[in-house]
Protein backbone atom coordinates (compact mmCIF):
# COMPACT_ATOMS: atom_id res chain seq x y z
CA UNK A 1 0.00 0.00 0.00
CA UNK A 2 1.48 3.58 -1.06
CA UNK A 3 1.73 6.30 1.36
CA UNK A 4 -0.31 9.11 1.44
CA UNK A 5 1.15 12.04 0.61
CA UNK A 6 1.24 14.73 3.95
CA UNK A 7 1.63 18.08 1.59
CA UNK A 8 3.49 20.90 2.83
CA UNK A 9 1.55 21.82 5.56
CA UNK A 10 1.60 18.22 7.11
CA UNK A 11 5.48 18.33 6.27
CA UNK A 12 5.58 21.40 8.17
CA UNK A 13 3.62 20.47 11.25
CA UNK A 14 5.51 17.15 11.58
CA UNK A 15 9.34 19.48 11.19
CA UNK A 16 7.78 22.04 13.74
CA UNK A 17 6.58 19.71 16.17
CA UNK A 18 9.80 17.91 16.55
CA UNK A 19 11.86 18.25 19.76
CA UNK A 20 15.14 19.94 18.50
CA UNK A 21 13.18 22.86 16.55
CA UNK A 22 11.17 23.45 20.00
CA UNK A 23 14.13 23.36 21.72
CA UNK A 24 16.13 25.76 19.01
CA UNK A 25 13.15 27.95 19.50
CA UNK A 26 13.27 28.49 22.69
CA UNK A 27 17.26 28.73 22.84
CA UNK A 28 16.55 31.78 20.10
CA UNK A 29 13.85 33.42 22.47
CA UNK A 30 16.14 33.33 25.65
CA UNK A 31 19.11 34.41 23.53
CA UNK A 32 17.45 37.34 22.57
CA UNK A 33 16.43 38.19 26.08
CA UNK A 34 20.48 37.38 27.21
CA UNK A 35 21.31 39.21 24.23
CA UNK A 36 19.47 42.81 25.43
CA UNK A 37 21.44 41.89 29.15
CA UNK A 38 24.72 41.64 27.15
CA UNK A 39 23.94 45.01 25.39
CA UNK A 40 23.28 46.88 28.48
CA UNK A 41 25.93 45.19 29.91
CA UNK A 42 28.53 47.13 27.25
CA UNK A 43 26.62 50.33 26.63
CA UNK A 44 26.15 50.94 30.69
CA UNK A 45 28.74 49.76 32.62
CA UNK A 46 32.02 48.62 30.55
CA UNK A 47 31.83 51.58 27.71
CA UNK A 48 31.57 54.09 30.05
CA UNK A 49 34.65 52.48 31.66
CA UNK A 50 36.20 52.59 28.86
CA UNK A 51 35.83 56.02 28.10
CA UNK A 52 36.69 56.90 31.28
CA UNK A 53 40.04 55.02 31.44
CA UNK A 54 40.76 56.20 27.58
CA UNK A 55 40.21 59.87 29.11
CA UNK A 56 37.15 60.74 27.74
CA UNK A 57 36.79 58.71 25.00
CA UNK A 58 33.30 57.63 23.16
CA UNK A 59 33.42 55.07 20.64
CA UNK A 60 29.81 55.98 19.77
CA UNK A 61 31.59 59.49 18.25
CA UNK A 62 34.48 57.48 16.42
CA UNK A 63 32.95 58.11 12.83
CA UNK A 64 33.98 59.21 9.57
CA UNK A 65 31.55 61.64 7.66
CA UNK A 66 31.31 60.72 3.87
CA UNK A 67 30.22 63.99 2.57
CA UNK A 68 34.12 65.60 3.17
CA UNK A 69 33.14 67.97 6.10
CA UNK A 70 33.92 67.73 9.84
CA UNK A 71 31.79 67.27 12.44
CA UNK A 72 32.35 67.57 16.38
CA UNK A 73 29.42 64.34 17.09
CA UNK A 74 27.67 61.87 15.89
CA UNK A 75 24.75 63.41 16.59
CA UNK A 76 25.94 66.95 14.91
CA UNK A 77 26.41 65.24 11.57
CA UNK A 78 23.18 62.95 11.85
CA UNK A 79 21.60 66.23 12.49
CA UNK A 80 23.26 67.82 9.07
CA UNK A 81 22.07 64.68 6.84
CA UNK A 82 25.59 63.74 6.40
CA UNK A 83 25.90 60.25 5.64
CA UNK A 84 28.42 58.79 7.59
CA UNK A 85 30.69 55.62 8.50
CA UNK A 86 30.23 54.76 11.95
CA UNK A 87 33.25 52.25 12.62
CA UNK A 88 32.90 53.41 16.45
CA UNK A 89 30.16 51.75 17.08
CA UNK A 90 30.88 48.47 14.90
CA UNK A 91 33.07 48.19 17.78
CA UNK A 92 30.99 48.86 20.33
CA UNK A 93 29.02 46.01 18.79
CA UNK A 94 32.49 43.64 18.53
CA UNK A 95 32.94 44.50 22.25
CA UNK A 96 29.30 42.80 22.77
CA UNK A 97 29.84 39.86 20.30
CA UNK A 98 33.35 39.06 22.50
CA UNK A 99 31.90 39.35 25.93
CA UNK A 100 28.36 37.44 24.93
CA UNK A 101 30.77 34.67 23.63
CA UNK A 102 33.43 34.68 26.72
CA UNK A 103 29.90 34.40 28.98
CA UNK A 104 28.23 31.49 26.51
CA UNK A 105 31.86 29.76 26.84
CA UNK A 106 32.42 30.32 30.57
CA UNK A 107 28.31 28.77 30.91
CA UNK A 108 28.98 25.28 28.30
CA UNK A 109 32.48 25.06 29.87
CA UNK A 110 30.82 25.19 33.09
CA UNK A 111 28.25 22.58 32.29
CA UNK A 112 30.52 20.45 30.82
CA UNK A 113 32.48 20.58 33.86
CA UNK A 114 29.22 19.46 36.22
CA UNK A 115 28.21 16.62 33.35
CA UNK A 116 31.89 15.23 33.66
CA UNK A 117 31.66 15.17 37.36
CA UNK A 118 28.30 13.61 37.33
CA UNK A 119 29.17 11.16 35.03
CA UNK A 120 32.44 10.18 36.95
CA UNK A 121 30.41 9.97 39.86
CA UNK A 122 27.88 7.75 38.15
CA UNK A 123 30.62 5.24 36.99
CA UNK A 124 32.76 4.96 40.15
CA UNK A 125 28.97 4.29 42.12
CA UNK A 126 27.78 0.53 41.00
CA UNK A 127 24.72 -0.23 42.51
CA UNK A 128 24.16 -2.85 45.17
CA UNK A 129 22.91 -6.24 43.80
CA UNK A 130 19.11 -6.70 43.66
CA UNK A 131 18.96 -10.73 42.21
CA UNK A 132 21.17 -13.50 42.70
CA UNK A 133 21.00 -16.58 40.65
CA UNK A 134 19.66 -19.56 41.94
CA UNK A 135 22.46 -22.39 42.45
CA UNK A 136 20.80 -25.00 40.70
CA UNK A 137 18.43 -23.77 38.15
CA UNK A 138 20.34 -20.75 37.32
CA UNK A 139 18.08 -18.19 37.38
CA UNK A 140 17.94 -15.22 37.87
CA UNK A 141 15.87 -14.54 41.77
CA UNK A 142 15.61 -11.92 44.38
CA UNK A 143 18.24 -11.53 46.91
CA UNK A 144 15.96 -11.76 49.28
CA UNK A 145 14.57 -15.26 48.63
CA UNK A 146 15.10 -18.15 50.36
CA UNK A 147 13.21 -20.42 47.69
CA UNK A 148 13.54 -20.60 43.92
CA UNK A 149 10.34 -19.46 42.25
CA UNK A 150 11.46 -21.09 39.19
CA UNK A 151 12.62 -24.62 40.43
CA UNK A 152 11.23 -24.42 44.22
CA UNK A 153 14.77 -25.31 45.35
CA UNK A 154 15.63 -23.97 49.07
CA UNK A 155 17.82 -21.64 49.31
CA UNK A 156 20.92 -20.95 52.53
CA UNK A 157 22.42 -17.59 52.66
CA UNK A 158 25.99 -19.53 51.45
CA UNK A 159 24.10 -20.44 48.34
CA UNK A 160 23.48 -17.12 46.94
CA UNK A 161 26.60 -15.79 44.39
Amino acid sequence: MAKKKKGIIGEFKEFIMRGNVMDLAVAVIVGGAFQKIITSLTNDIIMPLVTLVTGGIDFNNWFLALDGSSYATLAEAQAAGAATFNYGAFLTVVLNFLILAAIIFAMVKGMNALEEKTRRKEETEPEAPTTKICPYCLSEIALEAVRCPHCTSELDKESAQ
